[in-house]
């Protein structure tokens, strides 16, 4: 037991895992085996399903230490038994994978356990992992990176956070850029993209689902296009289509907004999937209109705990604002009047939105460049972790939307945050195990 407790009850380190010294792992590797040779079960004088039990209680931080003890340890640590038992015991963890982009085309995953604020290195599936308009998914624990132009219309991988491993997984139907994935019922759904045609980039409207558990693509109806005008198609041969450019899973269907791209991206509504009906329908006009495009021609949205949340950078002097839909009046309201974004010209993505612990956050650059994991929450709700600014909302000149703001302050804390030098952000999943 007591050999058990001095490496369980070790604080994380703060620094990557990765980080740790060839000599320190070694020496650990030397010492782990007599364990193994001393004692036939886990923890001396415990049964193993017992000692399951107290390790599926730990910190998933603390598994990189954990299994150094011993190869039946190791083993443990990388069994799907352990993680079965952790959603039994409600014992899993949140823990975000930002996807970043250094230099013109290389692409670095990095995992934050937001409880420690510890970062960890990701393994690339690639020696080197090009930007090419992947999308990116996550479903039942595993991240997936699918589809892209050229070379890199073969990289449909899965990585595996329980093995630290990346797989090959099954190609989609046909080759697609710059698609929107959502989950619904455990199930990975890809939509829209574009595919290189003769005359340029063609938008499309196929969608297919991804079922994790056969390894299998089914086909899904193609989804409409919205706001076509009504013409003879001989003139809609020649005029641009609208183009996916968000996706939410919200309220058991996905709700997919779509714009026009002529010079600027332009509003067009969206349209709705079912998965009970299994049909499309047009999204109702007041939601239609609530997206705003980034700079990166992406519509940003998220859904924490039940509520659909979306980006507004209508005021991006003052830092943006948080809009929520409210389904019952179709219509979007502002509950959050200012948010700390530092907007950067030489950067495609400023910022992205997550939602974990049941709380909504923001990740951008800070004043010293730094990418800092943000959390919004109101002033009693909040620890006493540092936080910038308080931002209370004004609403003697604002719109009736920002009239209805909460009069509560909200503020932001600051969850994690990193020096990744002239990274800039690509992607974020948020994986519970």
């Amino acid at each position: 037991m007591g050999a058990f407790f001095s490496v369980a009850s070790t604080k994380p380190e703060q620094r990557e895992w990765n980080e740790i010294s060839p000599n320190e792992t070694c020496k650990r590797q030397r010492m782990s085996p007599t364990v193994d040779e001393e004692s036939p079960t886990l923890i001396p004088n415990l049964p193993d399903e017992l000692s399951l039990q107290i390790i599926a209680r730990l910190p998933r931080i603390c598994y990189f230490n954990v299994r150094l003890v011993s190869k039946r340890w190791k083993s443990t640590i990388m069994s799907s038994e352990l993680y079965k038992l952790r959603k039994e015991l409600g014992t899993t963890e949140e823990w975000l994978y930002l996807l970043i982009k250094v230099g013109e085309n290389n692409l670095l995953w990095h995992a934050l356990d937001p409880h420690s604020k510890t970062w960890q290195r990701v393994p690339n599936a690639f020696d080197e992992m090009p930007f090419c308009g992947c999308a990116i998914g996550a479903v039942d624990g595993c991240l997936y990176v699918l589809g892209g132009f050229s070379k890199t219309s073969t990289m449909r991988c899965r990585f595996d956070p329980i093995q630290n491993t990346w797989s090959k997984v099954t190609s989609m139907s046909r080759g697609r850029a710059y698609c929107k994935t959502g989950v619904l019922n455990n199930k990975l759904y890809v939509v829209g993209g574009v595919s290189q045609g003769q005359a340029g980039l063609v938008p499309l409207q196929s969608a297919e689902v991804f079922d994790p558990s056969t390894d299998t693509w089914s086909h899904v109806p193609s989804m409409p296009f919205s706001g076509a005008p009504v013409l003879p198609s001989a003139f809609l041969a020649d005029m641009p289509k609208p183009v996916a450019t968000g996706l939410s899973s919200y309220m058991g269907r996905l709700c997919v907004p779509q714009s026009l791209f002529s010079w600027i991206f332009v509003n067009v509504g969206g349209q709705i999937y079912d998965p009970e009906t299994n049909s499309w329908i047009e999204m109702p006009a007041g939601m239609g209109e609530g997206w705003h495009v980034r700079q990166a021609g992406t519509k940003l949205s998220v859904v924490v705990d039940g509520e659909l949340y979306a980006f507004d950078p209508s005021n991006f002097v003052d830092g943006g604002r948080i809009k929520v839909y409210d389904q019952g009046e179709d219509a979007w309201k502002v509950v959050i009047g200012k948010v700390p974004i530092y907007d950067s010209s030489d950067s495609e993505s400023p910022y992205l939105l997550a939602g974990f612990h049941g709380k909504l956050h923001v990740i951008t650059k800070d004043a010293n460049h730094d990418i800092a994991v943000l959390q919004a929450g109101l002033r009693d709700n909040l620890d006493s972790s540092p936080s910038l600014s308080t931002l209370s909302p004004s609403t003697s000149q604002e719109s009736p939307e920002v009239a209805a703001e909460s009069e509560a302050a909200t503020v932001w804390r600051i969850v994690a945050n990193r020096d990744f030098g002239q990274a800039e952000l690509v992607s974020c999943q948020v994986i519970d195990i």
